[in-house]
């Protein structure tokens, strides 16, 4: 194959045939339970299997290559993947990022992502109204939830700090407030804007890990004793590790009060305002000053894929109010919403509107309403499972599709930390299932996020018979 080749239109179509045969066939084999949910090779094992010198010129065969990545990856669409909060992605969504890797038109001005541009503005309008956001409302889509809240914290930051922090730098210690079961990326972000250790700070949490006003009281006023200016709350909805709300209206209100910012970390969570069946437990959120919601998450779509909302729309240009002469001229940034690389931490930046347009267009946004409800119904039922299970202990009821327990085998006076952390391990190995665990003040738990509508409770339950039967043939032991 010449240089050239490696262009040929008939030599791409061909490979794409039987890179679509292969993937096709790999949702059959994931949806039928005939292949793992996890291949579970050890990374050094994984390092001597995979050649690491590549060759002067061509031989590999790519689609040879693409499917043993396919065969030997965790199977998001294997009924048994009840693991991380990625996405069981809707298969079509793959064509859409094929095409948009093909022509790889980047979206930071018009002029090489105008049609993606349009796109991506119709979705962002789409998601504001969803969330109760009123005219005058934007944002933009960037990679991945936690870009997404860093970007929205420095508008916070711009808008609360009492002075251009652009032009100026920051003048004192800045903090923001956010529950003890925050994201890390919301620690993260406050670091990278260079509030260090303090900047962000953790506001205990209640019995069933949510946020208490109570508490958001006492640490606002500490913050303000020791000198920092807190500049804005961040509400996790959901948490990563429980799947807790915080109560978003009560927070609005302490914010309102204060002249804070209010940020909802909606990353998993926002989705749940897609159905009216599940939109309470974002009440108040269309009072936030900004919202990130993760379309990669309950919303099935292939990662990255993040919308960062603001309740006024022009505040998505003051986060990075910077000039490029080069790529923009030197009026407004408002006047100019279609050069969306003014509002983005990335220049070059994927269309991922297209991605999202498509979808929604061709399934109706309903489909996503039904596929929250679809989630939380199979979380109510494992919920069920454990609870009517002498052997198992819940660890809080669950608001969103993630279900936190524990094995407690009858008689077993141990260490049940080391019996949760011994069963996953087994588990993981024999490859029916993949699930993951959390530590909620002090003990260990097994966790699970359900995001596959296609997992029945026939699933659940023999998930349930597999940690029985896993803790039974190993009587126990902690090795």
């Amino acid at each position: 194959m010449s240089d050239i080749d490696a262009y040929d239109p008939e030599a791409f179509r061909a490979a794409g045939h039987r890179l679509i045969d292969g993937l096709a066939d790999h949702l059959v084999r994931a949806g039928g339970r005939d292949c793992p949910a996890i291949s579970n090779v050890a990374p050094e094992r994984m390092l001597e299997e995979l050649p690491a010198r590549f060759p002067a010129g061509p031989g590999g065969d790519v689609v040879m290559r693409l499917l043993e990545v396919v065969r030997r990856s965790t199977a998001v669409h294997h009924p048994g993947y009840v693991g991380h909060q990625v996405s069981t992605p809707l298969p079509q969504a793959a064509l859409a990022e094929l095409t948009s890797a093909l022509i790889n038109n980047g979206m930071a001005i018009y002029e090489m992502g105008q049609m993606q541009t349009v796109m991506e503005r119709h979705v962002v309008a789409w998601m504001c109204g969803v969330l109760g956001f009123g005219d005058g409302s934007g944002g933009i889509l960037t990679h991945g939830g936690s870009l997404g809240n860093l970007t929205a914290l420095l508008a916070a930051r711009q808008a609360r700090a009492g002075h251009d922090i652009w032009t100026e730098g920051t003048q004192q210690p800045l903090a923001l407030l956010a529950s003890d079961q925050a994201h890390y990326c919301i620690d993260r972000a406050a670091r990278i804007m260079g509030w260090g250790a303090g900047g962000s700070i953790a506001v205990p949490t209640d019995g069933r890990f949510r946020m208490g006003i109570d508490e958001l009281e006492r640490s606002h006023r500490r913050a303000v004793d020791e000198g920092r200016r807190v500049v804005a709350v961040v509400a996790s909805c959901c948490s990563t590790a429980t799947g807790s709300f915080d109560p978003v209206d009560a927070i609005a209100d302490f914010c309102a009060e204060h002249d804070l910012w209010l940020h909802v970390d909606g990353a998993h969570g926002a989705s749940f305002a897609l159905s009216e069946r599940t939109r309470d437990r974002l009440r108040g959120v269309e009072r936030a000053d900004s919202v990130v919601w993760d379309l990669h998450k309950m919303m099935a779509l292939p990662s990255l894929n993040t919308a960062v909302l603001f309740r006024d729309g022009r505040r998505s240009y003051e986060a990075f109010a910077q000039q490029a002469s080069y790529l923009f001229d030197d009026t407004d940034p408002g006047s100019e919403w279609f050069n969306v690389g003014r509002r983005t931490m990335e220049c070059t930046k994927r269309a991922l509107g297209v991605t999202a347009y498509c979808m929604l267009e061709a399934y109706g946004t309903a489909h996503f309403a039904r596929h929250v409800e679809r989630l939380m119904e199979l979380t109510h039922r494992l919920e069920a499972l454990v609870v009517a299970a002498a052997d198992f202990e819940l660890a809080v009821e669950p608001e969103a599709n993630i279900l936190c327990f524990r094995h407690v085998p009858p008689g077993f006076d141990q260490d049940l930390d080391g019996l949760q952390a011994r069963i996953r391990r087994r588990v993981l190995d024999n490859g029916r299932y993949y699930l993951v665990q959390t530590r909620l003040r002090g003990r260990l738990w097994l966790r699970t996020s359900l995001m596959n509508p296609n997992t029945t409770e026939d699933d659940l339950e023999g998930l349930l018979d597999e940690i029985r039967a896993t803790a039974a043939n190993r009587g126990h032991r902690l090795d």
